[in-house]
């Protein structure tokens, strides 16, 4: 059944008081949707015509919970936030917000593309129902 999305203001706020608050120096937040265009078609240039009209999404929580662990022991990372819809959602549903923080910019951005990534690849099936 489809999630309610959480709220980034509460969420950074939770962030700002979390007990290493005071090394983190930036936060990235990303949010992934549904979207029409076909996963083939915009990450391996196949178009066969085809659009998504919604997606089948489901995750495995203890997965999750070991890719969050693997990138707070990256240098500089001290705080992550993951949320994760799940069921049949729609064009423009919310999949995923990831919220991480750290001490600079490159540490930050390199934790967030670390974790979305071992999300995407190994906790997550994404089915894409199509027209």
């Amino acid at each position: 059944m489809k999630k309610t999305p959480p709220s980034m203001e509460d969420w950074l706020r939770e962030a700002k008081n979390s007990p290493d608050a005071l090394k983190i120096g930036m936060f990235l937040i990303h949010n992934g949707v549904v979207r029409q265009s076909p996963k083939a078609k915009v990450r391996q240039g196949i178009d066969d015509g085809s659009s998504v009209k919604g997606m089948e999404f489901t995750y495995n929580q203890e997965k999750v919970n070991v890719a969050i662990k693997e990138t707070l022991k990256m240098d500089g990372i001290f705080y992550t936030k993951v949320w994760l819809n799940e069921g049949q959602l729609e064009l423009g549903d919310d999949i995923m917000y990831i919220l991480i923080g750290g001490d600079i910019r490159p540490n930050v951005i390199n934790g967030l593309e670390f974790l979305v990534e071992k999300i995407k690849k190994e906790c997550v099936t994404e089915i894409e129902i199509m027209k």
